[in-house]
């Protein structure tokens, strides 16, 4: 579905905020359709993106890189 959203978990350092931000936000795009919500919609839309982007970053902050834990 999202083939273009690049992969945020790098051996070499986190994900900045930004960056995931920008991954949820292509994703609801994706997903609801809309490269840009209508005013009526703005509000879910960006819902949705803090939504994503605060459960990506748990998931993240919680995956055991091997080698390391």
């Amino acid at each position: 579905m999202c083939r273009s959203i690049k992969m945020l978990r790098q051996a070499e350092g986190l994900a900045t905020e930004q960056e995931i931000y920008e991954a949820a936000s292509q994703f609801v795009r994706k997903f609801s359709g809309y490269r840009v919500p209508s005013q009526a919609n703005q509000a879910v839309f960006e819902e949705a993106v803090r939504e994503i982007s605060a459960t990506s970053s748990k998931l993240l902050d919680s995956l055991k890189v091997r080698g390391l834990a």
